[in-house]
């Protein structure tokens, strides 16, 4: 032992990271056990003796060993005492402060097992080639990583624990295949047909697993969003995603790529702006099965080119019965099975004829004012017919025919007001209640 490794504040450093690549280095009690036993038979200081469990592939990212960079540059330490230089370093940035502080005089001295560094040109080289040969094994290794993972998906393999409704076949401690799991694999498949065919929400979906006591495999009910993320994975129509980019997977499928394609349509939901959509049908008719409210949703399609499509859609508001298996129906065919019940509706004839008249108001100031033509004020005097005369009934109805056909959201709503007739919906057919 020299004199000058008598003057030095050893600080003794031990780190294990709980990484794969380090499964094969000494723990942290062996390593202080095996250099207290060097510094006792050298006559070491150790001042204070610091442990540390995390990777060291990243620059600062270790607290203790910051907190050590930190008391040396402070004058607190002057030495590190440490089972292998691999254990201060596998990346340049924290490298770079040690040969740093060597430069500043303020370290004198790394001792490891088999080596010392102190403050001079080769042996600082030394500690910079041996540090750099660790960074160059873990990058190494995060190719090689990479590389296999991406070959195991080429063959058909997705690395890491299947999915719910999945389960991993275990060889030599490694996962050699991925089978369906026979207990938990028809709920999920189920899940995926509620969605598609009965248009149910995740929250729907929750309520009826929690009703039927599903369970994972850690015997825990499947949260909400899991159950998204379960309705959104390819994996279960015979594909799967792994960095960014689709590979056609071995295993069985539970669900056909047309069962998820619907789901994944019924999922899509487009920017709300609360109260102000008007679904003017939805007070027209009742559920035919259960009895509750009808509501509509609209449903936009993303096409190949750009842009979307927009359709609206009625069906059981489920309030009443949320597993009411009443399908959907889409506007337009609702518009068109009221016309064809027209000549049997009851309507409010007063109502209409007052919104004819200020139907035929508004164009005749839209003629005086804009178009500089006479006001025909006398031609609103031919709708004051009385009640339940057959030409004024005709003309409602035609009226009621004619917003129908072409009027607005608003418009609809208020002709359909006029309407005493009710109405249910029962298997997509509007019929008369």
């Amino acid at each position: 032992m020299d004199s000058q490794s008598s003057k030095i504040k050893y600080c003794l450093y031990a780190r294990k990271s709980s990484e794969s690549d380090e499964h094969q280095a000494m723990s942290i009690d062996s390593q202080t056990k095996e250099m207290q036993t060097v510094a006792q038979r050298e006559n070491l200081f150790i001042k204070e003796i610091r442990e540390e469990s995390h990777s060291a592939k990243q620059s600062s990212q270790r607290p203790v060993f910051n907190q050590l960079i930190i008391d040396i540059e402070q004058g607190d330490f002057s030495g590190i005492l440490t089972w292998a230089p691999d254990r201060l370093s596998r990346n340049a940035g924290d490298l770079g402060k040690l040969v740093d502080l060597m430069d500043q005089e303020k370290l004198v001295q790394i001792k490891t097992y088999s080596q010392t560094f102190s403050n001079n040109p080769n042996e600082k080289f030394l500690l910079m080639i041996l540090c750099s040969q660790a960074k160059l094994e873990n990058d190494n290794r995060g190719i090689n990583v990479k590389r296999g993972l991406r070959a195991k998906c080429e063959m058909g393999w997705r690395p890491g624990v299947a999915p719910i409704g999945y389960k991993n076949v275990m060889a030599n401690n490694r996962i050699s295949q991925v089978v369906i799991d026979e207990e938990r694999s028809p709920a999920i498949k189920q899940m995926f047909e509620r969605v598609a065919e009965k248009g149910h929400s995740g929250r729907t979906i929750r309520l009826w697993l929690d009703r039927i006591k599903f369970r994972t495999r850690h015997d825990k009910p499947l949260a909400l969003s899991r159950i998204y993320a379960t309705l959104n994975n390819p994996f279960y129509y015979g594909y799967f995603e792994f960095n960014s980019q689709l590979y056609k997977g071995n295993h069985l499928a539970l669900i056909s790529k047309a069962v998820f394609d619907q789901v994944q349509k019924q999922l899509t939901v487009p920017p709300k702006t609360w109260h102000k959509k008007i679904f003017p049908f939805k007070t027209l008719c009742i559920c035919g099965s259960c009895k509750g409210g009808v509501t509509a949703e609209e449903k936009f399609r993303k096409l190949k080119y750009g842009g979307f499509t927009k359709h609206t859609y009625y069906h059981c508001a489920r309030s009443v019965d949320y597993e009411c298996n009443e399908p959907y129906i889409t506007e337009e065919d609702l518009v068109r099975q009221l016309i064809g019940h027209i000549d049997s509706i009851n309507i409010n004839e007063k109502l209409i004829t007052t919104r004819i008249k200020l139907e035929i108001e508004r164009f005749h100031n839209l003629r005086s004012h804009v178009l500089h033509k006479e006001y025909l004020e006398g031609n609103l005097n031919q709708f004051d017919y009385p009640e339940n005369d057959p030409v004024n009934e005709e003309m409602a109805k035609t009226y009621l025919w004619h917003l129908l056909k072409v009027g607005t959201s608003e418009e609809r709503q208020l002709i359909l007001s006029t309407i005493r007739t009710r109405f249910v919906l029962t298997q997509g057919e509007l019929q008369i209640q």
